[in-house]
């Protein structure tokens, strides 16, 4: 069981998404960073898929009510256990009674707490992610509030065996870090200018030459109407050849849709199930988490690559997540955390 001291700006219940609904118009929802959130998971013996707590830009106040095995990545929010700093990207044994302190984003926008078990609290549709807006899933489908308790699933044999190696280093200490991390080439740099790579979308054509090359050479600056389903960009406006009506068509997470006002918007995680503006782009998922981590008056540019390039990099990451996967498992039979 955790506690929650303090909320945060806003701290949510996500997993993976909720998949297989959008022809009903129910929408994905879902982690922002999908690949910090897996690996996450993956360091604390969790499956990819397991819930897991989304923080944004200011974070919350968390007292464990019992040993615990966690792993904090994405942003750095300065997270401490009873005053002490510790380090991401990594397992954590947090004893009981300890409290977990985050500050703000110093770089990016958000972390991921996984913790052993996963959350305990009800799946809705395949899922436990949470859709604030029509207060779906996730914990009582809002933000977490102050007083708010989270029950803890069961851990794996996994999870069970790193929580085992670090209590033995672990001591009277209120915590204790493995000596091993998740290698930094699994995800990129936190800058504050991120060149995001995007192949041309379904109507790239339909804009005017000028418009074409200002959207892969020119940035454009995040807004601060920006949220978890679209962010708002401001830059070079982007004009079509003429005025078309175009019949309402599915989108994806990463799509770059145009309205009448030149300004892009890149469709994420809360996004809609359909939508009725040209799309001059569509962001590779292996660029999804630079988004995600952008806040709201940093800098986005565009470079063009194509849908096989694209393609080859998304196998590539898989290939590392499992390498990931079995890298952990074969530390913890052979060697102990």
């Amino acid at each position: 069981m955790i506690k929650v001291l303090r909320p945060g700006l806003m701290t949510t219940v996500q997993d993976l998404g909720r998949t297989g609904y959008q022809k009903y118009g129910v929408i994905t929802s879902g982690a922002m960073d999908p690949l910090a959130h897996r690996i996450a998971n993956l360091l604390v013996g969790n499956s990819g898929n397991e819930a897991a707590l989304e923080i944004t830009l200011v974070g919350p106040a968390i007292q464990f009510e019992e040993d615990t095995l966690i792993a904090i990545t994405g942003a750095d929010l300065s997270p401490t256990i009873d005053g002490e700093q510790v380090r991401a990207w990594r397992p954590v044994l947090v004893k009981k009674g300890a409290r977990l302190d985050f500050k703000y984003a110093q770089k990016g926008c958000r972390a991921y707490l996984a913790i052993a078990g996963g959350l305990d609290i009800p799946i809705v549709m395949g899922s436990q992610s949470t859709y604030l807006r029509a207060k779906v899933g996730g914990y009582k489908g809002r933000a977490l509030e102050t007083g708010d308790r989270l029950s803890v699933g069961s851990s794996s044999a996994l999870s069970k065996q790193i929580l085992k190696q670090l209590a033995i280093q672990c001591g009277n200490k209120p915590f204790a870090e493995s000596r091993w991390a998740a290698s930094e080439n699994l995800y990129p740099p936190l800058e504050k200018r991120r060149s995001v790579r995007a192949m041309k979308g379904l109507q790239f054509h339909w804009f005017q030459t000028a418009s074409q090359t200002g959207f892969f050479e020119k940035p454009f600056y995040v807004t601060s109407e920006s949220d978890r389903m679209g962010y708002r960009l401001k830059g070079p406006a982007l004009q079509l050849k003429q005025a078309k009506d175009m019949i309402s068509e599915a989108i994806n997470i990463g799509s770059i849709q145009v309205p009448p006002d030149g300004n892009p918007i890149i469709l994420l995680a809360d996004r809609q199930s359909i939508g009725g503006y040209p799309k001059i782009g569509q962001i590779a998922s292996i660029d999804l988490p630079l988004v995600a981590q952008t806040k709201p008056g940093e800098q986005i540019s565009f470079t063009e690559i194509s849908l096989e390039e694209a393609q080859e990099l998304y196998v590539e990451m898989e290939v590392s997540i499992e390498q990931l996967t079995q890298g952990i498992y074969l530390k913890m039979t052979r060697e102990g955390a």
